[in-house]
């Protein structure tokens, strides 16, 4: 499956046309594979806009998704719910699309979510839940909250898909469907247009075919240039957290990372194991109920009062714990993560980027979490595993990306290539290499 660069490269070619190529996406976007990926479509718009496009523009005329939490100029923003499916459509496109569209991207469709973004695991009861690129033979879960998002790139359907990142949310769908997925340091693109979860953690970000691509949607997102630089992998200083990070590994999970380490190794790669026993500390930092919760609460209350009983159970019982937070809490917590975040900043200094599994399990049977009370216990407990090692980058500010790190016939697993706020250039930078020395073993 051809990449957004390798596409863009045959359309100036000559050997394809924005036309054809979005035809060729319409055609997976309405097939059985994307059955449930996409809330709502605009293939009549997106076809009239293809016969247009200058193919001198960054994206060509080639398609992308939003996630249903992103503003479009004359729709609601249903957030997948169903709260919000009659409200009153937007005036304009959130920021994030505006740019898309500007750099010369098609819009097919906005993208099935988990309600409000609150999970990882992307099931969603009200528009049904889209299956997990990796096996037609067995329904899995996409990952989420991004979870259409990730099953319109694995599918082939579009080259990029908008999505949001607040605990793992573009970085568990792209592990799981064996994709790409950077989630940049928050402040650097605007959140505007989308509908919030955590003030404080969310970011717009992300899921693409490649790094390099990845590298291309940042830029057009962040309207920024990424300086990549050239040098080899065995310029880098890299390190692996043992604790926390490495805990309780499915096994496919852990022969995966640790073959992925050997082939970086091998390449060069200086790789050094640390553990950060600040992560220790995580618990009692989220024991009130960390940022999602409250801040999430905030904006849902007199919606909850109104139309609770139309929210998917699982999130609201997550939102309404944030009522217990008091205002000194909620302070607290402020001034304890940016200490924390101090601290684990200078446990990092000495390196370039840090290396983790994604996440510790691949994708579970989406029966096995499907909505049902009897299933909660289940549903919870894979929902902690997978938002686990990503959300940790949230809480440190920082930016990571996700690539994939199994080998053919394996279920997918994501290698995870994080740091700290602002060192965006350097982990795409090393993810390129990592990317190209993983794809030569």
């Amino acid at each position: 499956m051809n990449d957004l660069h390798a596409t863009r490269l045959a359309l100036l070619a000559g050997q394809t046309d924005a036309a054809t190529a979005m035809e060729e996406a319409i055609l997976i976007a309405a097939s059985a594979a994307c059955a449930h990926a996409f809330t709502r479509t605009m293939f009549d718009e997106a076809r009239s806009a293809a016969a247009l496009a200058p193919p001198q523009s960054p994206l060509s005329g080639l398609a992308f998704s939003a996630k249903d939490l992103f503003d479009i100029a004359g729709q609601p923003t249903p957030a997948g719910s169903v709260v919000l499916a009659h409200s009153t459509a937007a005036r304009a496109d959130a920021t994030a699309v505006t740019r898309l569209r500007q750099a010369g991207g098609i819009n097919i469709g906005r993208t099935n979510m988990t309600e409000f973004a609150f999970s990882g695991v992307g099931v969603n009861p009200h528009y049904g839940t889209p299956a997990n690129a990796c096996d037609t033979a067995t329904p899995r879960i996409p990952g989420g909250s991004s979870s259409g998002a990730g099953v319109s790139v694995a599918t082939g359907a579009v080259f990029i898909g908008l999505g949001s990142d607040t605990g793992g949310s573009i970085r568990i769908p792209a592990a799981l469907n064996g994709i790409v997925g950077f989630k940049s340091t928050a402040r650097l693109v605007p959140t505007d247009g989308a509908v919030p979860l955590s003030t404080t953690l969310d970011t717009v970000c992300a899921i693409t075919r490649s790094v390099r691509d990845a590298v291309t949607a940042h830029e057009i997102l962040a309207a920024r240039r990424v300086v990549a630089g050239t040098a080899s992998l065995s310029a880098y200083r890299l390190a692996v957290v043992k604790n926390v990070f490495l805990d309780d590994l499915e096994p496919t999970v852990a022969i995966a990372f640790e073959r992925g380490l050997k082939s970086l190794r091998a390449a060069g790669a200086y790789i050094q194991e640390i553990e950060l026993p600040e992560l220790a500390e995580l618990a009692n930092l989220n024991a009130t109920g960390g940022f999602s919760a409250p801040e999430a609460y905030a904006w849902h209350r007199l919606l909850l009062e109104r139309s609770g009983a139309g929210y998917d159970p699982r999130v609201a019982q997550r939102i309404l714990k944030g009522a217990a937070m008091t205002a000194y809490q909620y302070i607290d917590l402020v001034a304890a993560r940016r200490d924390w975040i101090t601290r684990v900043e200078r446990s990092l200094a000495p390196f370039d980027a840090v290396l983790s599994p994604t996440v510790p399990i691949t994708a579970p049977t989406i029966e096995s979490v499907a909505p049902g009370e009897e299933r909660d216990d289940v549903f919870f407990r894979i929902n902690s595993l997978l938002l686990r090692n990503p959300s940790i980058v949230n809480m440190l500010d920082g930016c990571a990306i996700s690539l994939p790190c199994h080998a053919k016939g394996e279920l997918p697993v994501g290698l995870m290539l994080w740091h700290g706020a602002l060192h965006d250039d350097a982990v795409l930078a090393i993810a390129l290499q990592i990317e190209r020395t993983l794809q030569e073993r």
